[in-house]
Formats: C-alpha cells, structure tokens, sequence
C-alpha cells in the first residue's frame, strides 16, 4: 500500500519536472502567451477529461456538493496559483537551481507541518513511533534541499567564472527569500485545497468512483481556481506587452507548433496533480506527507533532467557531486517517510 503511494508520488514528481521541456521549445510566443496555452489544457481541459471518464456523472456529482465545499476549495485553488506564479519571481531573483530548492524547500514545510498543527495532532507525532520517523524523514528532506541549494550556488559562481552564465544583475538572495517565502505559503495551499475538497472525494466514492480516483473531481475545482489566478494574470501581461497577437497568428512563429508544445506541456504538468490525488489515497493515516514527497521529487528529476541536459556541464566536479548528494538525501527522505507510514499501518505489538 505504501509502496504504492510512493510510486504514484514519485510519477507524479516526474512529470511536473519533466512538463517544462516542451514550453522551452516555444519559439516566437511571449511567456505569457505560451503559459495561458498551457493553462487551459492543463487546469481546464485535462482535469474535466479525466474526471468524465473515471465519474459516472461528473456534472451530477459536483451539483450535488456543498456550495461552502466548492467555494473553499476553489478559494485554495486561486490562492495556489499566486504561488504558482511568485515563484516564477524567486528564481529570477535566486536562479532556476537555488530557486527551485529554496521555494519547494518552504512549499515541502508548509505543506506538511501546517495540516497536523492545525488540527492539534502535532503533539501526537512526538508521542509514537512513527511520527518521530515521519518527523525525522521531513528532517532528512529539508537537509537535501539544502545541499541542492547549496549546489545551485555554487553553480552560479561557476558559471559566472567560466564567463558561460551565471544569475543575472536581478540576484538578489535577500528578496529572493522573501518571495520563495510567500510562494511555498500560498503554494502550500494545494494541501489545504485537497482538505477542504475531502466531501467531494467522498461523494465521489458514493457514485462508485474507485478509492484510487476519489481525488480526480476534486482536481477539477482546485485547478479551477489556480487557472483563474493565473489567465487573469497572463491576460493583464497580454495587454500590457501588446502580445496577444500571438493566438492568432500575427507574427512569423510556428503557431500550430507552439499550441501543440504548449499542450503536450499542460497534459503532463496534470499528470503530477493526477497522481499526486491517486497517490495521497495510498499514504495511509499520514497522508499529509504526500505533499513532502511531491516536492521531494520534483526537485530530484528537475535536477536530472537539468544534468541531463546539459546545465550543469560547465560546472567543477565538487559542485556536480554536491547535486547528486542533494537528490540522494531527498530521496533517502521518502524512503524515510515509506518507514513511517509502515510503523503508523502496522498493529501495535508488531
């Protein structure tokens, strides 16, 4: 059971780190642009698809939901999505590796520690067995995302010596903090989103929707929200820069190309959601760490794919090997975190 809720986790830690490869491929759109095309296939189109396949009827059933249910789960979603795109800022302000680390490090914490401390469970955690390894495994990832960052530093300043790249004059570790801060708080809010859309989850068990995708129309209100947040904001940026010719056309860019990449993009981005919901059915009474392994994976294949290709070749051995130290203390973390959840599932006396 357990075993299966960290493959589940770990797919979908594979897919956000993998999403963005085809939005690098874009070619002739602004971000915002290609970033909205993303959007709908990801928080629109892809959740209402899946959801009509695995729910009878999916219109009936969130009909049939709580107004108060839908309107917080929905409020979580659009809260989501600000930190969805503030931290887009704090890797401008740190850089893709160290904002990576700093931000998911913050959204891992939140996300976890939070749910337990306000519901008073987290004297509990303290009182077992289990919830020492499980507290102990938070520990273990914390300290991997620390060496990652550690190692995106060490990065910058060997591609800035190497005169190849390097952050840019926007470097700022102070306000970097600060807005990788506020984005792992607000992104943290996914956690919350999936808490308040429990009813729905179990609503869907009711109309014969399978444990394994009680999850999925939950998805559908929370990616609702987050889509809200972020078209208002790519639409603002639209008029702004003048870039909404993009959709139509109005330029030399490989248009038909570029929609393609953009939704082969959003279908993998929900991908991690997908699995992320299926997973958190699989992690047993603390399912509230599913949200330390997401991030503990995006961060492990973000980085592999950032080896792979090749953005990390300019760098001194010392700091490749502290990357790779990085990712194999966070993956120790889940498998810390799997121990926890097995104690927590096992009969007391075993």
């Amino acid at each position: 059971m357990v075993a299966l809720g960290v493959l589940l986790h770990a797919l979908g830690g594979f897919a956000a780190g993998t999403f963005y490869l085809p939005i690098r491929k874009i070619k002739g759109w602004s971000w915002e642009s290609g970033w909205l095309v993303n959007g709908v296939f990801s928080w629109l189109i892809a959740p209402l698809v899946v959801a009509s396949l695995v729910v009878p009827d999916l219109r009936g059933l969130l009909a049939a939901v709580p107004p108060a249910t839908l309107g917080w789960t929905y409020l979580f979603g659009l809260l989501w999505g600000i930190g969805g795109l503030t931290f887009g800022l704090s890797c401008r302000y740190l850089g893709l590796s160290l904002g990576y680390a700093v931000a998911l490090g913050f959204c891992a914490f939140f996300g976890t520690i939070v749910p337990p401390i306000y519901d008073g469970k987290f004297g509990a955690l303290l009182g077992n067995t289990s919830g020492l390894v499980l507290l102990a495994g938070l520990a273990v990832c914390l300290a991997g995302i620390v060496v990652c960052g550690v190692a995106g530093m060490a990065k910058e300043r060997d591609l800035t010596a190497a005169g190849t790249h390097g952050v840019e004059g926007e470097f700022s570790f102070f306000k970097g903090v600060l807005v990788a801060l506020f984005a792992g708080v607000m992104s943290a809010c996914m956690s919350f989103a999936f808490r308040a859309g429990a009813p729905i989850a179990a609503l869907a068990t009711q109309h014969g929707v399978s444990d394994l995708w009680k999850n999925t129309p939950v998805l559908v209100v929370i990616l609702a929200g987050g889509f809200t947040t972020n078209a208002l904001w790519c639409v603002f940026l639209n008029i702004k820069n003048r870039s909404a010719g993009d959709y139509l056309g109005c330029s030399s860019a490989p248009t038909l190309t570029n929609y393609l990449l953009a939704a082969i993009a959003g279908v993998t981005w929900y991908f991690q959601f997908m699995f992320y919901g299926m997973g958190t059915t699989k992690m047993g009474a603390y399912d509230f760490s599913s949200w330390t392994l997401h991030m503990a994976f995006i961060i492990v294949f973000s980085n592999l794919w950032a080896i792979r290709l090749g953005e990390w070749k300019e760098t001194r051995p010392r700091t490749l090997r502290l990357i790779l130290a990085g990712i194999a203390i966070v993956f120790l973390s889940t498998l810390v975190v799997g121990v926890s959840n097995y104690l927590g599932a096992a009969p007391a006396g075993e």
